[in-house]
């Protein structure tokens, strides 16, 4: 059984994940496709610590919350794979937006970025929804 508290944290989490999605939305239809392309992972990435602090586990890594949840979501098959591809291509494209001088994002890159984000977040909300406490 789940205690309390890991659940109201893995929602709390997850409705942070949901706070990026929606300012990833508002900085897309404001042309800002940088920060559009930021808080869509960041969404990813908070989504991915909301399930994660059901078992009490967090990093300070990206790298590491990524690691542990593909690990033991998506090899476990409690995740389907589809979620990992969006995983690996919202953290390369948001490394490249943030990181890499000169790089110009497409439009339709971030459509499906955001379009990702949202499905990320309702698989991870519909699997906190389903746990007892």
């Amino acid at each position: 059984m789940l205690d309390d508290s890991r659940k109201s944290l893995a929602i709390y989490r997850s409705e942070k994940a949901a706070e990026c999605y929606a300012a990833a939305k508002m900085a897309y239809d404001n042309d800002s496709l940088p920060t559009a392309i930021n808080r869509s992972y960041y969404c990813i990435f908070h989504a991915m610590r909301a399930v994660l602090s059901l078992e009490s586990f967090d990093s300070a890594k990206h790298s590491g919350i990524i690691s542990v949840f593909r690990q033991r979501y998506i090899k476990t098959g409690k995740f389907t794979v589809e979620l990992s591809d969006i995983i690996e291509r919202a953290f390369k494209m948001r490394n490249k937006s943030d990181y890499d001088d000169f790089f110009v994002v497409s439009k339709d890159d971030v459509i499906q970025q955001i379009e990702d984000a949202k499905v990320f977040l309702e698989a991870v909300k519909a699997h906190i929804e389903s746990l007892s406490i």
